[in-house]
């Protein structure tokens, strides 16, 4: 539990000032540089390479592992970094479609990669002794134990996330969003939180044998986003008053063939994704006593 807590923790304090910092309409969209976008990045990735550093030349055993996720978190931060620096970031600022790209690249891929990799005791080493300590210290309090209590539960994890999802995408969250740089910061933030909490949860239910509570949990969270996203693909009309206003996208799409696009970006790759890891979870719960059915028989 320290590990995972302090691996939310760190990972998520450096988050606060990224999102939507330093772009302008102009006609080509370009890379988001603004040091509140670059700087929180790299200093994760300092942290992780200064813990990796300390830990590996520690270790006697478990090396292997240590590359396995080292790779996971380095796949996760490029993936964020990309869609978060890149001009696919200011593209999204024009275009729906564009925007729910950047939205799954996030919560499908970047936050599962980061919420497998085991990163928290590489973060927790790459800070200073003291402040280790402290951080220690503060993640043992009561207060913060008891709160981590409530949100680890896979059920509260799904529930959360489900909610994120739908609340941003009302239109007057989203349309908030879009013409306020502090909300679309609160709304990046938010999916990155619930995301990050949602895939370490399944993770390690997995992993403590209860493989179908996140089976369940995996089907609950396809069915939430297939509604989503099925709700805007059959809409005819805008949900969002920005993006109507701008008319054709770049793409050549009106506002509602832009809508309708992204909401099957949202319903099919994020179908995909949540049941394929159902199904990756299922067939290795059910594995062993397949094996140990063959055996017998034998």
């Amino acid at each position: 539990m320290r590990r995972a807590k302090a691996m939310l923790c760190l990972l998520l304090l450096p988050e606060a000032a990224l999102a939507h910092a330093g772009h302008d309409h102009a006609e080509a969209p370009g890379w988001t540089l603004a040091p509140s976008v670059t700087l929180p990045l790299a200093i994760t990735l300092l942290l992780y390479g200064v813990g990796f550093a300390r830990l590996w030349a520690r270790a006697r055993r478990g090396r292997r592992a240590m590359r396995r996720d080292a790779l996971l978190f380095g796949l996760g931060w490029l993936v964020l970094t990309a869609s978060l620096v890149s001009p696919l970031h200011e593209a999204g600022e024009r275009s729906f479609t564009v925007h729910m790209i950047e939205h799954e690249l996030i919560m499908l891929v970047a936050t599962l990669l980061l919420a497998t990799a085991g990163a928290g005791s590489m973060l927790l080493w790459g800070l200073p002794a003291a402040a280790r300590r402290a951080f220690g210290r503060l993640v043992h309090a009561r207060s913060i134990a008891a709160g981590w209590g409530a949100l680890s539960s896979p059920w509260v994890a799904t529930a959360l996330q489900a909610a994120a999802l739908w609340l941003w995408h009302a239109p007057a969250l989203f349309d908030r969003a879009l013409a306020s740089e502090g909300w679309h910061v609160a709304q990046h933030l938010s999916f990155i939180v619930t995301s990050l909490l949602f895939w370490w949860t399944i993770a390690r239910a997995d992993a403590r044998g209860s493989a179908g509570v996140a089976a369940f949990c995996l089907l609950i969270t396809a069915c939430v986003g297939a509604a989503l996203g099925g709700l805007m693909a059959l809409s005819s009309s805008p949900w969002y008053a920005g993006y109507a206003a701008m008319g054709m996208t770049p793409l050549g799409l009106t506002p509602e063939e832009d809508q309708q696009l992204a909401g099957l970006i949202m319903w099919i790759p994020g179908g995909i994704v949540h049941m394929g890891a159902a199904l990756v979870i299922l067939y290795r719960w059910l594995k062993p006593g397949e094996e140990r059915h063959a055996v017998s028989a034998e």
